[in-house]
Formats: structure tokens, sequence, C-alpha cells
């Protein structure tokens, strides 16, 4: 999660694709260079420890959106599994 939200912040469009389960990932994202994301703040953890195949994670991120001159946040409940050993994004829990 907190490698995924770094991508975000840096603009890592190729990591976000690699980190998505190919089964839900869709073809491109386009990460808009106008959102800033200034926070992340993981809230709860549902399994996905290292002996675990699937697990959520509960988070809030804060961001600046300089097109409207206002802070956001984005929370959500996101489901991993563990794919080719490595835990990818599946989706919204």
């Amino acid at each position: 999660m907190r490698s995924r939200y770094s991508a975000f912040a840096v603009g890592d469009a190729d990591y976000v694709l690699a980190t998505w389960h190919p089964a839900t990932r869709p073809a491109s994202v386009d990460l808009d260079p106008r959102i800033e994301w200034r926070r992340l703040r993981i809230r709860s953890l549902t399994a996905g420890r290292q002996d675990d195949d699937t697990g959520t994670v509960e988070f809030v991120a804060h961001y600046w959106d300089a097109t409207h001159q206002e802070y956001g946040r984005q929370h959500e409940n996101s489901r991993f599994v563990r794919h080719a050993r490595i835990w990818v994004y599946v989706g919204p829990a």
C-alpha cells in the first residue's frame, strides 16, 4: 500500500499498473500532475501478513488539488492478494 501511494505521489504510472491485479487492472492510468499527494494514514489492516494470501488495508490519502485550490482526501478499504509472489491491488473491498 505504501509503495503504491508513493508511486502516485511521484507520478510513476508504470509502478501503479505493475502492482495492480491483472484481472482488475485497467489498460492505463492517467495520473494528474496537478494533484499533489501530501500524506497517507493507514487506519487498519486485515490479514495481509507474511503467511497470508489476501488482505485489506483501510487508508486515508490526503492531497492538494492545484486546479481547484483545495485540499481533499481519498478514503478506501482496499483488497490486496498475493499474485506471483508479490502483493497486488485488486480493488475496493
